[in-house]
């Protein structure tokens, strides 16, 4: 495996990462601010001021690997410029680049039909709308998607929905205009994995009610914007299923797993941005006489940051580059080691930068708090530890059976 990058690879690196430098960061103080007084129903303007621009400079929808609604870039060739997103919350939905979206137009790009990809695959690469992804339920343990119990009831060239989802990221947002939705098409199906299905469901259709905002440690939109939501006897065209019944399950895992490596991209930018105001920090700040940065437990803390971020960008790069060569599902193992070894590390890296900056690394006045709810939401959200940790045992016994 190469990891150098290509010539096409280095200038966009440079061309993301000057527009970080020029508008991004300048812009971070507002955006904490608008995110801030906006709440969780409405948007902060600094967004969409900055959406127009990022296009304008040929930065927008760098991810879709093999499609040609993308920049055509791979797996691999992605996670560098992903990574430099990461390092800002602004950035992502910025470049049009931001979960849920990718994740949903994933889906559509490879299971929607023409008509459901004009509908709401072409809104959302152009950033005119924003989607919310609705699969994790309160009443049930959701880290075995088996377990949903919403249901969709075919009537007529209708399907009739009911259930109560959560955590469902952008439900707030006012420009979010389409939910795919999972459910149970056929819960007696034998196959536990062939029971579910996903749909289409417009924002405005009859019986969707966003119940409430659900702050992450308080944060309200940033570094998630997520809610309760309740479908009561939701009817939609028979035409809004994605690719059939019983293929919901299917759906989950190929829109999973991409949406997952991307995380990790991003929280390897956060944790090196991290360390970096680390580093910054404890060389200007004098305690006992001489720099933080002398004390022997923090020149350990950082030589342990560099390290871990430097092993978790090689699992990540190894990752992308099996998706890209051998396919997502091959890749599995790799995905799911990335997965616990990133937000793990990232937690880690940023609890030891909040304590670098003492009191003030518990406000946000230097994004620490924030960024730590996302890494911490991170161990959880697209699988806990718990799932990807038995997917990787149970795929290392294997081989000895």
């Amino acid at each position: 495996m190469d990891f150098e990058y290509s010539a096409k690879v280095k200038a966009l690196q440079a061309r993301v990462q000057a527009f970080m430098d020029q508008q991004i960061y300048p812009n971070e103080p507002r955006y904490f601010r608008e995110t801030t007084e906006a709440g969780p129903w409405a948007v902060a303007a600094v967004i969409e001021e900055l959406k127009p621009k990022a296009k304008a400079a040929g930065l927008w929808n760098l991810f879709l690997p093999e499609s040609e609604y993308g920049a055509g870039l791979t797996n691999l060739e992605y996670a560098p410029l992903c990574e430099i997103m990461g390092r800002s919350h602004l950035a992502p939905e910025v470049f049009n680049c931001s979960a849920p979206d990718t994740g949903n137009m994933e889906v559509l790009v490879r299971y929607g039909t023409p008509e459901q990809r004009r509908a709401w695959l072409e809104p959302l690469l152009d950033g005119r709308i924003r989607s919310c992804f609705a699969m994790t339920e309160p009443a049930v343990a959701s880290s075995d998607a088996t377990n949903i119990q919403s249901t969709i009831r075919r009537d007529g060239d209708s399907y009739v929905i009911n259930g109560r989802k959560w955590f469902s990221t952008n439900a707030t947002d006012p420009r979010c205009k389409i939910f795919i939705f999972m459910g149970k098409t056929d819960p007696d199906h034998p196959d536990r994995h062939c029971q579910q299905s996903m749909i289409l469901v417009p924002r405005e259709t009859p019986g969707v009610t966003v119940v409430r905002p659900i702050a992450i440690f308080g944060f309200h939109g940033m570094p998630d914007r997520t809610a309760e939501v309740l479908f009561e006897n939701v009817r939609v065209p028979a035409a809004n299923i994605l690719l059939g019944e019983g293929r919901g399950f299917e759906i989950a895992q190929g829109r999973l797993g991409p949406g997952r490596i991307h995380h990790c991209m991003r929280l390897i930018g956060l944790a090196e941005r991290m360390l970096e105001q680390m580093c910054r920090r404890t060389s200007e700040r004098v305690a006992f006489g001489k720099p933080v940065a002398e004390q022997t437990v923090t020149q350990e803390r950082i030589a342990e940051s560099r390290i871990r971020i430097e092993q978790a960008r090689l699992l990540t790069l190894k990752a992308a580059y099996l998706m890209d060569t051998v396919g997502n599902k091959a890749a599995r193992a790799e995905i799911a080691m990335i997965k616990v070894a990133a937000p793990n590390m990232a937690c880690q890296v940023i609890d030891w930068a909040i304590q670098a900056f003492g009191a003030a690394g518990v406000s946000n006045d230097y994004g620490l708090a924030s960024a730590y709810a996302l890494a911490r939401l991170l161990r959880i959200a697209d699988g806990p530890d718990e799932v990807h940790r038995n997917q990787i045992a149970r795929i290392e016994l294997k081989k000895y059976r």
